[in-house]
């Protein structure tokens, strides 16, 4: 008899991996912000996902001259509270986590530093608005809005979707590059510099166009052979557009239909729940994870027999 473990949530993978108090004010406070099934970490996720968004709204009305131009105190005002917000919301993270180093290095601890020194570095750079390339850091703050993805699990699939599907992608890709590098070389030979194929980066350019279907219409094959070849690389990239959607497609297909498969409740063994189920579709027991129903209960889901 096999004793069923029940799956590890990424909650509970971000929490080994960065450290979580076991109690007093740190422990609420991690709760609070690294968790969402608390009704204080679901209102502060929501609180933070609108300061997200209007942070970001301040940052493109910044750059329109005529809206900055007339309410440039008010954006400005606006652009240190949201900064002074951020820079709390990042200390607490630290302080409320065992490896504070660990959430720094992290790809979301990155995106809070880049979102908000900018703003502190435009303190220390004098006559910033003559500075166009430094004016440019800015523009940084925009980081701020790929906060969202760590809060929306509909990203999250996405993001594993990619993850599990780079192999077949690079494959993709792989062959996509030797065909347009290929067929870039032989537009060179056939058009040559006096239709305009000058190199054979310059054909691979025109190839990539082309296979994407973008064509800018900067190149153009004059002869007979070259317009044939074009034409082929103009149907190709139907196909070259539909292959990766549908490896990604596929793959989050098959995650999802994982996600129900494995939902299985621990009281009366039914299966097939969503994968955002809390409680069972039949008893209304609380899910909390099992890959399958305990042992005694099993011979009642599978129609009898010893197990």
């Amino acid at each position: 008899m096999t004793t069923q473990q029940p799956a590890q949530s990424a909650a509970d993978l971000e929490a080994a991996l960065l450290g979580r108090p076991d109690k007093g004010w740190r422990r609420n406070l991690y709760a609070v912000i690294f968790q969402s099934d608390t009704r204080a970490g679901l209102l502060f996720d929501k609180a933070l996902l609108l300061a997200i968004l209007a942070s970001v709204a301040v940052v493109m009305l910044d750059s329109v001259s005529s809206v900055s131009s007339r309410y440039h105190a008010l954006l400005g005002t606006l652009e240190w509270f949201f900064t002074v917000l951020f820079t709390v919301e990042y200390v607490a993270r630290l302080v409320c986590v065992d490896r504070p180093r660990r959430y720094a290095r992290s790809f979301f601890g990155v995106v809070d530093v880049i979102s908000i020194l900018p703003t502190y570095l435009a303190v220390f750079v004098p006559q910033l608005h003559a500075l166009i390339d430094v004016r440019l850091l800015r523009m940084l703050r925009v980081f701020r809005i790929l906060k969202l993805t760590q809060y929306l699990a509909e990203y999250q699939v996405l993001g594993a979707a990619l993850r599990n599907s780079r192999r077949k992608i690079a494959v993709f890709l792989t062959a996509v590059v030797m065909i347009v590098v290929t067929l870039g070389t032989v537009m060179y030979m056939v058009e040559g510099p006096r239709n305009g194929f000058t190199s054979v980066p310059l054909a691979v350019y025109w190839a990539i166009t082309t296979m994407t279907t973008v064509g800018f219409g900067d190149i153009a094959p004059h002869t007979n052979v070259g317009r044939f070849i074009a034409s082929i690389m103009m149907l190709m990239g139907w196909g070259v557009l539909a292959v990766p959607t549908g490896i990604v497609t596929a793959e989050m297909t098959d995650q999802r239909l994982r996600a129900i498969s494995s939902r299985v409740c621990a009281r009366c063994g039914a299966r097939e729940h969503s994968a955002d189920a809390r409680f069972c579709r039949l008893c209304a027991a609380p899910l909390d994870g099992y890959f399958g129903p305990p042992a005694s209960q099993r011979a009642h889901v599978d129609g009898g027999g010893s197990v």
